[in-house]
């Protein structure tokens, strides 16, 4: 292999995983001002990136079969105009990323909403349906703790009981409901379309098999299970019955974990950094995590905030409705973005656009309105 394909590798590498590059380089700077020591390994927290592979494993074979596609173009199918559909495709997307996470209810139904305008000629709906399924998978999967990965990493590290997390971020989430519904209802005209019936026969043991594996990797994530019986049984279990899918999980996202781990432990242990973070945390812990996400995105304002609070209920909800604003503020943003990109590479620019409009104006409605709640 020459050197240019070697170094047109590495920058296809780069910017297809720029979050995780950014968080390693943030890793490696603050090694300058906190040396490696035996307190490192007290940074690892081993179960959230655990339950996250495993979660994810499962998803990549259940996508594998063409589970949640074949299932999504079944309901879609059961809708005959353009309002409908485009709901229902935001719908499945919302719905999906508290089941699969976000970033996995991206790259398995973003497709099937290009898939549905492109056959039907509504083109002129892409860019729309595309930043509300973005916005529906960062708000949907709040009110899972597996929906999100900053949400795993929370429940995880303070071990908050089940229905006290339902409670605190159930007012987003059903607020986001309501503004993603009247956002469809009103840019999406109800025109009549058809969708293509594609023939497709899942395989049922398989199937079965699959749904299993997935129940036990939320046992492992609602604390039903040991973490570690999950990382033995779902690895072997996938290697025999599909490998493919060992192969496709986001190893780049666990990565970012870890260098995000790193990075945030030496930053709590930089005592200015310390000393600021925790006068603005006290100040409001609630905006400032929200602002936070829309520089350094919501999973690493997660990890790093969580070592200056303890009042996690204002922090859970400042870093999922933090996950809207600029591009930058979700991983699930930037994988739209890309796949937008790839159907629509000419309109980048109207597609930003509408995008920071809308994602915005969610921003500023969700925080209002938990401010307003905080108030009473």
């Amino acid at each position: 292999m020459t050197f240019s394909k070697i170094y047109q590798k590495i920058i296809r590498f780069i910017r297809k995983n720029t979050v995780m590059m950014v968080a390693f380089c943030a890793a490696v700077i603050t090694c300058f001002f906190v040396p490696i020591d035996r307190e490192y390994l007290g940074y690892f927290d081993f179960k959230p990136l655990t339950c996250l592979f495993c979660v994810l494993a499962v998803v990549c074979a259940l996508k594998n079969i063409r589970f949640f596609y074949i299932l999504a173009q079944k309901i879609v199918q059961c809708f005959k105009n353009a309002r409908m559909s485009v709901l229902a495709l935001v719908y499945i997307t919302f719905i999906g990323s508290m089941l699969i996470a976000n970033d996995m209810a991206l790259l398995t139904f973003l497709p099937l909403g290009y898939f549905v305008l492109h056959t039907t000629g509504k083109e002129k709906y892409m860019a729309f349906t595309f930043i509300m399924q973005n916005i529906a998978a960062n708000l949907g999967g709040m009110l899972t703790p597996f929906g999100n990965p900053q949400n795993l990493y929370l429940y995880t590290k303070f071990q908050i009981p089940n229905m006290e997390f339902i409670q605190i971020m159930a007012p987003p989430f059903l607020f986001a409901i309501f503004l993603i519904t009247l956002c469809c209802i009103l840019f999406v005209k109800p025109e009549p379309l058809k969708v293509a019936d594609e023939p497709i026969r899942l395989p049922v043991p398989r199937v079965i098999f699959y749904l299993l594996l997935f129940a036990l990797s939320i046992a492992i994530v609602f604390r039903g299970i040991p973490y570690w019986i999950g990382l033995i049984v779902i690895p072997i279990a996938l290697l025999f019955a599909d490998r493919k899918a060992l192969k496709m999980v986001d190893y780049p996202l666990l990565l970012t974990f870890v260098f995000f781990f790193i990075f945030a432990g030496n930053m709590a242990r930089i005592e200015p950094v310390r000393q600021i973070f925790s006068l603005l945390m006290d100040k409001s812990t609630l905006l400032f995590s929200v602002f936070s996400c829309q520089v350094i995105s919501n999973v690493p304002s997660a990890i790093l905030l969580s070592q200056f609070t303890a009042n996690y209920s204002d922090l859970l909800v400042g870093v999922n409705i933090g996950g809207v604003g600029t591009l930058i503020a979700s991983l699930a943003s930037l994988i739209t973005f890309r796949e937008y990109y790839k159907h629509n590479p000419y309109q980048t620019g109207y597609y930003l656009k509408a995008f920071s409009a809308f994602n915005f104006a969610f921003l500023i409605l969700l925080t209002g309105f938990m401010l307003l709640l905080k108030a009473f």
